[in-house]
């Protein structure tokens, strides 16, 4: 009596959506116990008990709403009440902090960029729109300079998605390249491509050749905080997998942008301003779990998880977000991401284009694991990022 089960928990509210799918038809006329902490499946002599992650329990007599969906399974609603207490991935901006020696690493290949770094002031950076409002703010001419924004060589100048430092401060180490615009033209001719001279020079991984972020003509340097990974010099290295790393720092960056700016439609674009994805933040409270593998071996709950624990019957719980999006690789909706380049309620977010290919393929992979009736809402796909 195989199945896969599936639980989707909203925090705010404390409910919960559950399905129970891949019965085989032998086993249709099948008895469902729910009990607080267990789910039990009865056909006949064979009971098939299910675990829940000790952080969650199910009120039984809230059920509701039971329905065989085609495809799908049995979908039921319920109250479910959920203690989450686990610890988040700390993006690369909670890491920096003033007066703290830091380590850099390259996030693909754990390279040492920057060893040893310590700035001296680490301050968060204004709207990007800021100088727009000042004449609404004062009623004289702008008192403000623009190379107020400008790093000093021991200064860390914070965004929602990259940090700024001074090109003088010797962030560069041995652990990167920098490509002049002279050279990239160079290396594309054979493309048709014409070199720039007021494009920004890249920084590159010495080992994996990723790129980390760019140099500026003003002379400020950017690095895009998917790509690196920063611990205190004296902490031991504790490398994340590329994929939670990515969902981690992309997931928060949405939820914070949300949060200060009530913002929910965002455009993934890369550094050339090539759109990939269109994205749509739906909830922020998920809490969501699958069972993994074959329920015949293993009767536990575990999070919805690409590159999964090798011990069978390890469980946990773990929050993520729930996106509506569109993918835009190759001119799809086309037209629909001319609209929202157009519209102030979009916010761009920019990283490098590996890594906007990377989320895609993160996205496609969630989408392709939830069950047949929650892939679509209206036209968008529907995915989840872990945080």
């Amino acid at each position: 009596m195989d199945a896969a089960v599936f639980l989707e928990i909203r925090q705010r509210t404390q409910s919960g959506l559950l399905i129970i799918g891949q019965l085989k038809p032998e086993c249709w006329a099948v008895d469902i116990t729910v009990l607080p902490s267990l789910l039990e499946l009865k056909n006949g002599e064979d009971c098939k008990p299910i675990n829940l992650p000790p952080e969650v329990r199910i009120v039984p007599s809230s059920c509701r709403g039971l329905q065989y969906v085609p495809g799908d399974g049995l979908h039921m609603r319920l109250l479910v009440q959920a203690d989450f207490n686990k610890k988040l991935v700390l993006p690369v901006a909670d890491s920096l902090k003033s007066k703290m020696s830091c380590t850099f690493y390259c996030q693909s290949c754990g390279e040492t960029v920057i060893n040893d770094r310590t700035f001296l002031r680490v301050l968060s950076l204004p709207s990007e729109n800021w100088s727009d409002l000042v004449e609404e703010w004062c009623c004289h001419p702008n008192p403000f300079n623009e190379s107020l924004l400008q790093p000093q060589n021991d200064d860390c100048f914070l965004a929602h998605n990259y940090f700024l430092v001074n090109s003088g401060s010797d962030l560069t180490g041995s652990g990167t390249e920098v490509l002049h615009p002279e050279f990239q033209g160079a290396t594309s001719q054979s493309s048709g491509s014409v070199s720039n001279s007021k494009a920004n020079s890249r920084i590159i991984c010495k080992r994996c050749k990723t790129l980390l972020g760019e140099v500026m003509p003003s002379g400020v340097t950017k690095y895009y905080f998917t790509e690196l990974f920063v611990q205190p010099s004296e902490a031991d290295v504790n490398m994340i997998p590329r994929s939670a790393f990515i969902q981690s720092v992309i997931a928060q960056c949405l939820v914070e942008l949300s949060s200060v700016r009530s913002t929910f439609r965002f455009s993934i674009q890369g550094p050339d301003g090539t759109v990939y994805i269109l994205m749509w933040l739906l909830n922020s409270d998920t809490l969501l779990m699958q069972s993994s593998g074959n329920l015949a071996s293993s009767s536990v709950f575990t999070l919805l998880e690409h590159d999964r624990s090798s011990d069978p019957r390890f469980s946990e719980i773990r929050k993520a977000i729930k996106v509506l999006y569109y993918p835009c690789v190759k001119n799809r909706n086309k037209d629909l991401a001319d609209a929202w380049g157009n519209d102030f309620g979009v916010h761009p977010l920019t990283f490098p284009s590996k890594t906007c290919l990377e989320l895609l393929l993160i996205l496609s992979q969630s989408n392709a694991s939830l069950p047949l009736s929650l892939r679509w809402m209206d036209c968008f796909q529907v995915a989840f990022l872990k945080m």
